[in-house]
């Protein structure tokens, strides 16, 4: 993919390196001529530029981006270019970073905002999922809660231990993505007999994520 990184400080260096990594084209746009450093990131294309004025995201052709991530440390910069490149430049995907938690409910569709990563919300999901056993932890959350991705691990006492997965009746807009099994990851298949301490990791509709978590609990009635 061709992808557009608003902010060059260090938060948009370190996850253009990894895209460049992964083999994707990578954009560094950055506004202050300071932080423009082309051998931080080797193979990156860099522009100076102001990315909230149209003017110059049209120069940059950000048109031809797939995706783009606002990275700024400005979270009114960071949603003046994702409604840009929405609305302007018709881009597929948008992924903004949230700076401040208590501006996190503005990063909505009405402000282009596909994917909303705020660090606090984050590092909290991933502790939680690194010590819960037996209930929904939510990672992440797309288009402001209607899609999630959750991960829940089996306890030792769960009525599906041992039952394939095709016993298990999962709610409506629910899907099993992948399990992780120790140093594993298996793709789900109707036969694939679930065991205590599997991660599973769901995509599913915030409305159910409760009644999932009833149905995979210890006991049923949780």
């Amino acid at each position: 993919m061709r992808i557009a990184i608003v902010g060059a400080g260090a938060v948009g260096r370190s996850i253009a390196g990894e895209l460049l990594g992964n083999g994707h084209t990578v954009m560094l746009i950055e506004k202050n001529g300071a932080k423009v450093r082309a051998k931080s990131v080797p193979g990156a294309e860099w522009v100076q530029a102001d990315a909230c004025e149209v003017t110059a995201l049209e120069e940059a052709n950000l048109s031809s981006c797939d995706v783009v991530i606002a990275a700024t440390g400005d979270d009114k910069a960071n949603l003046v270019v994702s409604l840009l490149a929405k609305t302007e430049f018709a881009v597929a995907r948008v992924v903004a970073r949230v700076k401040d938690p208590r501006n996190e409910w503005l990063y909505t569709e009405a402000w282009g905002v596909d994917v909303a990563v705020s660090t606090p919300r984050v590092l909290a999901a991933l502790v939680e999922e690194a010590f819960t056993v037996g209930d929904v932890v939510r990672l992440m959350s797309f288009r402001k809660g209607a899609a999630n991705l959750s991960e829940i691990t089996l306890a030792e006492d769960t009525p599906w231990v041992g039952r394939p997965l095709r016993d298990v009746p999962l709610p409506r807009e629910t899907v099993l993505t992948a399990i992780l099994r120790g140093e594993r990851v298996i793709t789900p298949t109707p036969d694939e007999p679930l065991e205590a301490g599997d991660e599973l990791l769901f995509v599913l509709h915030g409305d159910v994520e409760e009644e999932l978590q009833r149905l995979l609990c210890r006991d049923g009635n949780c």
